[in-house]
């Protein structure tokens, strides 16, 4: 299945601007003020509520004060959890963020959950290597596809790898935004793109190789999905980080920031909301400081039910 009806969110406890991901992260800017953390869990909390407000199921855990980790909000980087029973942890590339993954998380997770294996990429930042989860693959799950756009957060062998391992077909491309007057890598997949069940979100403008362009519209095409096809200044507006999810119900909905719904044109959210209903809430604070909005927010949990 694409989508799941069960989420992780990690709750802000020290919530800031981080400098070291700002190296390469180009949506971040640096407003962090002794506000910051108020706003963002105000962010966080009317989030979480409207999602629980459709039926969706969220694991709600408390980051943890005792190593600083400020964008620790964003857990999809280091876990994955897959419907085989599978949790992946992956090699992050700033050194603070390595410290957000937990192991008191994944007990959490092996208690309620069937959790059959635990497999630690992580030993590759030993090498300089990394693969940042869901923020770097974008997974068509039915179609076993990965999408990957190259970086210095996504290492092509090891994406390579990880798809010949979990039995994906590899889709690799570069792409680029315009930041500091010059175009440059962008550092995470998924905010140029979201891949739901019938229909796939995309900056195509970003991939500026036209043999690369033509193999993603060619895959997307051939995986039987529609393209809704965004601008790079939407994308700016984070308007490709999106994730599709389900309730309880199996009702489907497309969840974004406000800032990503407000930049769409009336044509594009008509052709999301033939297929899913849309989420949408405020994320300025989490957005500004943090260079992530709502799909970085939320880890996807396809792991059954004890």
């Amino acid at each position: 299945m694409q989508t799941t009806d069960t989420v992780l969110m990690i709750e802000p406890a020290a919530f800031g601007f981080n400098a070291e991901t700002a190296q390469n992260n180009y949506f971040q800017i640096n407003s962090e003020n002794a506000e910051t953390q108020t706003k963002a869990l105000q962010e966080f909390n009317n989030f979480e509520e409207k999602l629980r407000s459709k039926g969706i199921n969220v694991i709600t855990v408390k980051d943890t004060l005792e190593t600083h980790t400020p964008d620790s909000i964003f857990p999809n980087n280091w876990i994955s959890m897959h419907s085989d029973g599978t949790i992946v942890l992956y090699p992050m590339c700033a050194v603070n963020r390595r410290w957000e993954r937990r192991n008191d998380v994944l007990e959490m997770l092996q208690k309620d959950f069937k959790v059959k294996e635990i497999v630690d990429l992580s030993a590759s930042e030993n090498e300089g290597k990394f693969l940042e989860g869901t923020g770097s693959m974008i997974f068509d799950h039915d179609n076993k596809l990965a999408y990957g756009s190259v970086s210095l957060r996504l290492d092509e062998k090891l994406f390579r790898e990880f798809c010949e391992k979990f039995g994906f077909e590899p889709v690799v491309f570069h792409s680029y935004q315009t930041a500091n007057n010059e175009r440059l890598p962008i550092y995470h997949t998924n905010v140029m793109m979201c891949v739901a069940d019938r229909f796939v979100v995309i900056c195509l403008d970003c991939i500026d190789d036209e043999t690369e362009r033509k193999n993603v519209v060619n895959a997307i095409v051939n995986s039987g999905k529609e393209i809704v096809d965004i601008s790079e200044n939407q994308m700016q507006q984070f308007a490709g980080n999106m994730l599709q999810v389900q309730n309880s119900e199996g009702k489907k909905f497309l969840v974004m920031s406000q800032s990503a719904y407000q930049s769409l044109n009336q044509e594009q959210i008509s052709n999301i909301e033939k297929y899913s209903e849309i989420i949408y809430s405020d994320l300025e604070t989490i957005e500004t400081n943090g260079g992530g909005s709502a799909r970085c927010m939320l880890a996807e949990v396809f792991l059954e039910k004890k």
